[in-house]
């Protein structure tokens, strides 16, 4: 089965938690790993590699935490899986073009080319401030409190 790690997948989850709070606002790692179903230790191991890829800024102190500083507005989910995953690849024929001696005779290799096309575009075609905006209106729908926004 192919699927993207947990680390993928927390990271995306903390960054929409960070992107659903107020510009500039510092977030314990406590909270957004309670709030968003992580582990604790995991979710701040994954908020450091993205505070050195530069997504985010780590605060030391007591009054310290995780701050947001890429733009929600433009930040993709396909940046956030590939800080975490590197370049995402459906298969090993589209690694680059002549990786794979058969990808000129292959018809699955046009079948792969389009799949990971489509799969990279609705990557892509999503921001993060589009993402926290539909977290909102389905946790309004299902009753649940909103991220809060400080």
């Amino acid at each position: 089965m192919f699927r993207l790690s947990k680390a993928a997948e927390y990271a995306m989850r903390g960054v929409l938690h960070l992107s659903m709070k107020k510009e500039g606002s510092v977030s314990f790692i406590e909270a957004v790993a309670e709030a968003e179903d992580a582990p604790k230790a995991f979710l701040a191991k994954i908020f450091q590699t993205l505070a050195k890829k530069g997504f985010l800024k780590s605060i030391r102190g007591q009054k310290g935490g995780f701050v947001l500083v890429k733009d929600p507005k433009t930040l993709t989910p396909l940046e956030v899986i590939e800080a975490m995953e590197g370049p995402l690849k459906l298969n090993d024929c589209l690694i680059s073009d002549g990786y794979c001696e058969r990808d000129k005779v292959c018809p699955v290799h046009d079948v792969w080319k389009e799949a990971q096309e489509k799969f990279l575009g609705v990557l892509t075609d999503m921001t993060f401030a589009e993402l926290a905006d539909k977290g909102r209106q389905k946790r309004k729908k299902a009753g649940l409190s909103l991220v809060s926004s400080a």
